[in-house]
């Protein structure tokens, strides 16, 4: 799971908006102001019958900041992303 959802700094953050970017999601926010310093980002690739399926997830960062739930406050009664 990625991290993110959890950070103070979801809504502000290029490396997330670049994650939603490979995920097609829609942004939290178009113009992201926040570069996080040394984000690690796992990438799992399942080759499907006619694609290949990538799931990113941002699995460790220095700007790393705890806010439980953060991005469900953003995106009230909308499924959290895993």
């Amino acid at each position: 799971m990625c991290i993110c959802v959890n950070c103070y700094f979801v809504d502000r953050c290029t490396t997330y908006h670049a994650v939603e970017i490979q995920h097609q999601q829609p942004h939290l926010t178009e113009n992201p102001d926040f570069e996080a310093t040394e984000p690690t980002i796992n990438v799992n690739i399942r080759p499907k019958e006619d694609y290949i399926e990538m799931e990113w997830d941002v699995v460790g960062c220095n700007s790393f900041l705890r806010e439980t739930g953060k991005w469900a406050k953003l995106r009230p009664g909308e499924a959290v992303p895993t």
